[in-house]
């Protein structure tokens, strides 16, 4: 079955959003979202124009507004249900919070040499080839920006990720509960660390964050931090 991968996304979070409206006081980057740094990996923000690429019900994003002291946060996300949910959730922290509707790659296209930071919690970084993906990240930061995101250490349930730039779909429900895939980017860190340089980042460093829990759904955290060359 074929379905736009925008729809992909209409049950994610929703049961949340029913018993928690409010703006995260945590900023966590572990894919148990339970531990690891928080939003100091980011640089100091005070001032600064900071992009969410992937950013579901912009959570995340709504947390940096209110307690890091931005000029501006963009959440963009593809799915037409968490561009929903995220402006139900957080639109009034507009103007400071921007909510978009768009796939990354055409956002960031459009908006050359504009942000400081952007970063990505299993975002558009895990659904978007990265080679097409990388390169207009560098090209919609200012020079020295940074790029901050987190990814799959390794699959879930322990598999290795891949070691060259392939993706593995990875099993998905379309808005009506059928069972579909999604396409997933799963890498090794020596090869993130390639594209990234061919991109035209530099000051590259990764670490593997943990996980705190245990179970068949468990799994370490790949986080990357990166800045585009002057």
């Amino acid at each position: 079955m074929t379905t736009h991968p925008s729809d992909l996304w209409h049950h994610y979070g929703r049961a949340r959003a029913e018993c928690d409206r409010a703006v995260p006081e945590d900023f966590c980057w572990t894919w148990g979202q339970d531990g690891g740094p928080g939003p100091e990996v980011l640089g100091e923000l005070s001032g600064k124009t900071v992009g969410d690429l992937g950013s579901g019900a912009a959570r995340h994003a709504a947390h940096l507004v209110v307690h890091h002291g931005p000029r501006l946060v963009t959440a963009v996300d593809a799915s037409p249900a968490q561009y929903g949910l995220a402006t139900r959730l957080f639109g009034s922290l507009a103007p400071r919070l921007r909510i978009v509707h768009s796939d990354a790659v055409s956002h960031l296209r459009a908006m050359p040499h504009t942000y400081d930071v952007l970063y990505s919690v299993f975002g558009a970084l895990d659904f978007t080839g990265p080679r097409v993906l990388l390169p207009a990240v560098a090209a919609a930061l200012k020079p020295g920006g940074r790029l901050v995101f987190s990814t799959l250490a390794h699959y879930v349930g322990g598999a290795s990720g891949q070691l060259d730039v392939v993706g593995v779909d990875v099993p998905a429900r379309t808005p009506q509960g059928e069972a579909t895939t999604m396409r997933r980017w799963v890498l090794q860190r020596h090869v993130w660390m390639r594209l990234l340089d061919e991109a035209g980042f530099t000051r590259i460093s990764a670490e593997v964050l943990a996980a705190t829990a245990t179970g068949p759904r468990a799994a370490d955290t790949l986080l990357i931090a990166a800045c585009r060359r002057a």
